[in-house]
């Protein structure tokens, strides 16, 4: 029986960081988070290009832009959505969780998604390197684990 896992060894290629600049104040956590954990796995900066969006229902476009241009071998897709007065929150949600989740599966390119959604800001500072971790760090390293996991599985190119 085969058993096959991605592993955390610096993986080839170059990886998008699309920040979105709404809620700017918890985001450039995030996207120092999974800076950092690029770094730390041995991704050098010169392979890191880091993008703004106005908000979070811009990402799943230009993911689909880098993930479709051959590249990058992952997009980390980073945002904060905190509930607000009305019914935009659920709306937004669902519809930047879905449009990323369509461009992997569509591309083949691993788009993970580290947009917070949260019911309060201070929830959504726990997560952006306070109480939770960073989920940025987090969305980087299974990042360059599921890089490593495509590379391991037949069919790849390797």
């Amino acid at each position: 029986m085969a058993s096959f896992s991605g592993g955390f060894q610096t993986p080839k290629g170059r990886f998008g960081l699309i920040a979105a600049r709404f809620n700017s104040f918890i985001v450039e956590h995030l996207v120092a988070g999974a800076q950092d954990g690029l770094r730390r796995h041995g991704v050098a900066d010169a392979n890191v290009d880091t993008i703004h969006v106005p908000g979070s229902l811009e990402i799943a476009l230009v993911a689909k832009r880098l993930a479709e241009s051959g590249e990058y071998a992952a997009v980390i897709c980073l945002g904060a959505i905190v509930r607000g007065e009305t019914d935009h929150y659920d709306v937004v949600v669902r519809e930047s969780a879905k449009g990323l989740t369509q461009v992997a599966l569509e591309t083949g390119i691993p788009v993970i998604n580290a947009v917070l959604t949260t019911h309060t800001v201070e929830q959504a500072v726990n997560r952006a390197g306070a109480k939770a971790g960073n989920k940025g760090f987090e969305a980087a390293v299974a990042a360059i684990e599921m890089v490593n996991l495509l590379e391991a599985l037949p069919g790849s190119n390797s």
